[in-house]
């Protein structure tokens, strides 16, 4: 480096130079950023599925039919999830447009931050790094993330869901408290798709959490149909299984196994294969949040969960994606564990990075309406095969030296990852109070 170049720290004001105020301006410099990328690529939706959602709640209030027969004006689209979503959002229906996408915002960031750090502050405290400055560098990168920015644009419920269950699996099911299992209740009732996560506590053995979420979903259920039994005769008989109300299946928004068949052939898709993709997937899926659920390592079960989920639901548009952010973390987190292999770690970090770049980038719209040709079918299908690449790649966390349960079968990276744990010395009581003195 330049002598001059060595010399310039030295030369600014004594403010630039303190830690905090230089972590400050980075993670404004990335804000900045994003948001400029957002600015020029990023698509205006206005709020559409809030607009669904306030015209509903308006349209029930006022008496002018049941909630689920309104259409947002001039679309085919209306409300489509269960009656206890519509109890949660009826609020909407007693303040202004305004201040409704004020509270979207703000409930939707709120979420989103509280997720993120929950995900890197155990990465922040393990390299000696300050939590709050990890987490504004990924609350900046969200920021500019496809299905982050779509949820935020479109007035999307993604981020509330997705709080409310990992709230649920990294801290009440991992500690074992008798109320494990509500966050991941109150999300089905809301939109059944994060139901997933039941199945996850059913096949990890934690049955008291299944069935406390079961009975919460249950019961928020049996709580709209009293308040609106209507309503949710219309869901459950008809508008649940009236699948146009939520769009074509071969759309290049719905980045799921489904979406993929349909695109092979929107004429005739083969349902057989789709449930052949579909059985594999869980087959994966289960195998690997068995290994983690006996590490205890309830992240990794979120992000594996997660994942599963959009890829086996029908419909997972874009926005739906933001259940994929857990494993992105996860994959920075344990590609940064010490004494990994140069190689282990590149391929980790290099994998979070491409991931990033592409789930940014739109890739897949490139391919819209251009499934015949075989590139245009991989390219219309980048987020699933990233998907899939994450449910099998994101390793496990690594087992303390402590730990004395029978481990099972690792994988390669696993493997390494334990090994690395278990050469780690831990400092002894005499040894700590010498380095606290």
């Amino acid at each position: 480096m330049p002598a001059r170049l060595r010399q310039l720290p030295a030369r600014l004001p004594e403010w630039t130079r303190r830690r905090g105020t230089r972590q400050a301006a980075i993670v404004f410099g990335l804000f900045v950023a994003a948001v400029a990328f957002d600015a020029a690529f990023a698509v205006r939706h206005g709020f559409f599925d809030l607009r669904v959602y306030f015209g509903a709640m308006n349209h029930w209030v006022a008496g002018n039919g049941e909630i689920y027969d309104y259409l947002l004006p001039g679309t085919k689209y209306g409300f489509t999830y269960p009656p206890f979503a519509a109890l949660t959002m009826l609020p909407m229906a007693y303040v202004g447009w305004h201040v409704a996408i004020v509270i979207s915002l703000l409930l939707t960031v709120g979420a989103a931050l509280a997720v993120i750090y929950w995900l890197v502050e155990p990465m922040a405290r393990r390299n000696g790094w300050s939590p709050w400055f990890v987490l504004g560098i990924a609350a900046a990168l969200a920021v500019a993330f496809e299905p982050m920015r779509e949820t935020f644009l479109f007035g999307q419920v993604n981020a509330i869901l997705l709080v409310l269950v990992a709230a649920d699996v990294l801290f009440l099911v991992r500690y074992n408290r008798s109320v494990a299992g509500v966050g991941i209740g109150l999300a089905t009732a809301i939109k059944l798709t994060p139901g997933i996560f039941i199945i996850y506590l059913v096949i990890t053995k934690r049955f008291r959490a299944a069935a406390v979420a079961s009975g919460t979903m249950m019961a928020a259920t049996v709580l709209a149909g009293a308040v609106a039994p209507d309503a949710s005769r219309i869901f459950w008989t008809d508008a649940l299984w009236n699948t146009s109300r939520v769009g074509e299946n071969s759309f290049v928004s719905n980045q799921s196994l489904n979406g993929v068949v349909h695109r092979w052939d929107s004429v005739q898709p083969s349902t057989a294969t789709w449930g052949l993709l579909v059985l594999a997937t869980l087959a994966v899926w289960a195998w690997r949040s068995r290994q983690a659920a006996r590490r205890g390592d309830e992240a990794m079960g979120l992000a594996l969960t997660g994942i599963v989920g959009v890829l086996i639901s029908p419909i997972t548009w874009v926005h739906h994606l933001v259940w994929v952010l857990p494993a992105m973390i996860l994959l920075v987190d344990r590609g940064l564990v010490k004494g990994l292999s140069k190689r282990r770690r590149n391929w980790l970090l290099g994998l979070a990075a491409v991931t990033y770049a592409v789930m940014c980038s739109r890739l897949v719209w490139a391919f819209n309406g251009k499934f015949e040709t075989w590139y245009g079918w991989l390219g219309s299908n980048a987020y699933v095969w990233l998907s899939l690449i994450m449910l099998v790649a994101v390793p496990l966390a690594p087992v303390p030296a402590t730990a004395k349960a029978e481990e099972p079968e690792l994988t390669g990276l696993d493997r390494e990852l334990a090994d690395v744990t278990k050469s780690v010395r831990v400092p002894a009581q005499e040894d700590r109070r010498l380095v606290e003195a």
